[in-house]
């Protein structure tokens, strides 16, 4: 005879899902969207399911970015995630999340910036570094900037998470190396090595952003991650976005982008690279907060004044205004 099984006490249903990678970074911003989504629509924070997954990114350690598929390898699960409907959101950090997006996939939020400055750990200046100091980064931009101010010093490719980059410059693989201020921040490790003014260190696009993206036709979850969006965070990502867009950049291209708000509006200045550090082109444009037409503007005012060297590493520079 069949009985029925009774749970008299079912597992409640999630009201969202939300997918991040596994890292401890990632694991760190994953919470702090989920602590903000909860306390904006009043429901208790185990409503919101976090969903992990080790992407393909955090799998290949022994090679710099660029040369295993770019950024795309670290939103390439989650982005199958969320279109099979696996999960409802995603959390990025910004500055991973490529320019030209799946289609059916939308930013539902951006929370408030972190602090965009890059933190020097080896030495307190770029100026302070020995004479000839091997750098650990793999990030052209820091690799650029770093060779067009101290060309004595050479650069070796560094990747891993936080706590592994940090044991290998104290294993003494490097004499140095950046992290992301934004980063130790959100792990608790404030205190690491020095921030570095962003005036004269110009920061990634998107820094220091979290990202949240989500299925453009889910009316429910757009609706509710409207409620932790962050207008002045939102513009100065989507302007720096849009200056990447319109440059066609990837993940060779040496960029740097510091993006303020003023009375006006917002105010990008943009410097460009050699990979070697020994060109340089830089730009400062004004524009309205929702302007896309003013990164636009700048990108190819920047790739019109740069020299070979810069431009081969910037698809923007053969896509001429209709």
């Amino acid at each position: 005879m069949h009985t029925d099984t009774f749970d008299p006490d079912p597992a409640p249903v999630p009201a969202f899902r939300l997918g991040t990678r596994r890292s401890p970074l990632a694991m760190a911003q994953a919470e702090e969207a989920r602590m903000r989504l909860a306390a904006a629509l009043g429901i208790m924070v185990d409503a919101i399911e976090i969903v992990a997954v080790t992407a393909s990114g955090d799998r290949i350690q022994d090679r710099a970015l660029a040369e295993i598929g770019g950024k795309a390898l670290w939103t390439k699960e989650l982005d199958a995630w969320l279109l099979a409907g696996e999960i409802d959101f995603a959390v990025h950090s910004a500055k991973d999340v490529e320019t030209i997006r799946p289609a059916g996939i939308v930013v539902g939020a951006v929370l408030p910036r972190e602090d965009v400055r890059d933190v020097l750990i080896g030495a307190a200046t770029i100026t302070a570094l020995p004479q000839g100091a091997v750098v650990g980064t793999s990030a052209p931009r820091r690799a650029a900037q770093l060779l067009h101010a101290r060309p004595d010093c050479t650069v070796v490719t560094f990747r891993g998470n936080v706590a592994t980059r940090l044991a290998k410059l104290a294993a003494g693989e490097v004499d140095a190396t950046f992290l992301a201020l934004a980063g130790l921040n959100r792990l608790g490790e404030t205190g690491t090595g020095h921030p570095l003014p962003a005036e004269d260190w110009l920061p990634a696009p998107a820094q220091a952003a979290i990202m949240i993206e989500c299925r453009a036709e889910d009316a429910r979850t757009l609706s509710a991650l409207s409620a932790i969006d962050d207008g002045p965070s939102r513009a100065t990502v989507m302007a720096e976005r849009a200056l990447l867009a319109r440059l066609g950049g990837n993940c060779h291209s040496p960029i740097a982008v510091l993006t303020q708000a003023d009375s006006d509006g917002l105010v990008m200045r943009a410097a460009l690279f050699s990979p070697n550090g020994a060109e340089r082109v830089e730009g400062t444009a004004r524009f309205a907060t929702d302007d896309e037409e003013g990164p636009a503007a700048l990108a190819a005012d920047l790739l019109e004044r740069a020299v070979p060297a810069i431009t081969v590493h910037f698809s923007g520079s053969a896509v001429h205004d209709a």
